[in-house]
Parts: structure tokens; C-alpha cells; sequence
């Protein structure tokens, strides 16, 4: 069981780090082409992983509550969304392709507000993975640990061209390919993180944890609608994000039906 916990915790960020690695192969920035598709399969990855693996299981936690099931469910959703809506007001970064940063102003380095981006938006699938393991070893709403395996492996994958994604500009930038990569690669120390926090009350949580799911859920796929998809759809070659988002989502669910 420990073992699990920990290769669960563990695999996103391996994911990020083997993305941010591609500074290492590749001398010049990312790719249009690539860079669009990558944006779309992670884009897919994250909605199938925020249906089937977070919003279902929220709402089959409460299955005996009858019509009123949904609601945790609709609560924790909402909630994700204005939590992530807020830490980006809150918060300087900068998107990917963005000429100006969001957020207060602030006297961070371009490299660290990209940093700072990708970071924030790592946090809501850390707690995902957290989430889902404290519903696995409690059994709740049929959770198990081959669901956290499917997710886990799933965010990692999604995260591979997202370590490229944030790595490859900093690269291009002028920075070196070891700190290129390291900054790429500590972008994604947030998930296991995050997801060891919500473990360690897994015992308070335990009450609310349909609304948890549910507010992952949200979480992700705020970072869906307001980064990854206007990102991957702007520009040309965007039918090749709308490939990249089928291919990622139909592979999430694939792994969550399969391993879960």
C-alpha cells in the first residue's frame, strides 16, 4: 500500500521531468506543430481524467442521497473554479505566447512568472492524485488504487509536454539547458506536494470528500478553459490540437475504465 501511495505521488513529476528534458535533444524552440498538439492532448487528458475520475465517483459517493447526489458534486465543481480564478488574480505569472503578465504587478523575471504559471496550475493535479488516494484507502465511491495508477499516469503524460512547453522557451530565452530544466522540472513539485497534504488529513477530509473530487474536478479544468485550449487554438495548425484532444481524452479513458 505505502509503495503505491508513493509511486502514485511520484509519477506526475517524473512526467514533467521527462518533459523538461527535451532541452536536452532539442536545440531550438518547440515546434508550432507539436507545441499545438501536445496543448490539445493534454487539454483531452485532463477533461477525461476531471469526468471519470473526479465528478462520477463524487456523485456515486452519494448515490443514496437520491436526486440530491449531484450536489456535492456541483459545489466542489464551482468552488474549484473560483479557487483557481482567484489564485490567478492573486498571483503574477505569464502565460505561454503572452506578451504581458497577469496578475498584481510584480518585479519577477519573465522566467519565473512562466514558472510561476505552470506552477500554480500543477497544484489542482496534485490534489486530484490526493484526493483520489485518500478515497482509495477508505474504498469510497469504489475508488481504488489501480484509479489512482489510471490518474496518476494519465497527469504525467499530460504533463510531459507541459515540462517541454515550459522548459524549451527558457531555453530559447537564453538560460542554460540545466536551468532550463530544473526550473521546468520544479514547476511539477507541487503535485506530489499537494497531493501528500491532502493524503495527511485524508482522516478529516473523509466527510467532505465528494466535494473534493468535484473541486479537483473544477480546478483542472479551469486550467483547461482558460489556458490550455485558447492557447491550442490560436494561431494555425489548431485542427491539430482538436486531434491531440481526442487522442488524449479517448487514452485517459481508456485508462480509467481498464485500470480503475
Amino acid at each position: 500500500m505505502t509503495t503505491t501511495i508513493l509511486i502514485g505521488l511520484l509519477i506526475p513529476l517524473l512526467g514533467t521531468m521527462l518533459g523538461a528534458a527535451f532541452v536536452f535533444v532539442m536545440k531550438h524552440e518547440m515546434p508550432n506543430r507539436l507545441q499545438k498538439a501536445l496543448l490539445g492532448f493534454a487539454s483531452g487528458v485532463m477533461v477525461a481524467a476531471s469526468v471519470w475520475s473526479l465528478l462520477i465517483p463524487a456523485i456515486e459517493a452519494e448515490a443514496d442521497k437520491g436526486a440530491w447526489a449531484v450536489i456535492p458534486a456541483a459545489v466542489g465543481f464551482l468552488a474549484g473554479i473560483l479557487f483557481l480564478l482567484g489564485i490567478d488574480e492573486l498571483t503574477p505569472h505569464l502565460h505561454l505566447g503572452a506578451d504581458s503578465p497577469e496578475g498584481p504587478r510584480s518585479r519577477l523575471s519573465r522566467t519565473a512568472m512562466l514558472a510561476l504559471a505552470v506552477t500554480i496550475h500543477n497544484l489542482p493535479e496534485g490534489m486530484a492524485v490526493g484526493v483520489i488516494l485518500a478515497g482509495a484507502t477508505q474504498g469510497t465511491a469504489g475508488l481504488t488504487m489501480s484509479a489512482v495508477i489510471a490518474v496518476s499516469l494519465g497527469i504525467a503524460i499530460q504533463n510531459i509536454p507541459e515540462g517541454a512547453i515550459i522548459s524549451m522557451p527558457m531555453r530559447a530565452e537564453g538560460n542554460s539547458r540545466w536551468r532550463s530544466f530544473l526550473i521546468g522540472s520544479l514547476s511539477g513539485v507541487v503535485e506530489p506536494v499537494g497531493g501528500l497534504l491532502v493524503l495527511l488529513m485524508a482522516a478529516m477530509l473523509t466527510p467532505i470528500l465528494p466535494y473534493l473530487l468535484a473541486f479537483a474536478a473544477g480546478a483542472m479544468l479551469y486550467v483547461v478553459v482558460e489556458e490550455l485550449i485558447p492557447e491550442a487554438s490560436q494561431g494555425q495548425h489548431s485542427n491539430l490540437s482538436t486531434i491531440g484532444f481526442a487522442i488524449g481524452f479517448v487514452l485517459m479513458m481508456v485508462l480509467d475504465v481498464v485500470l480503475g
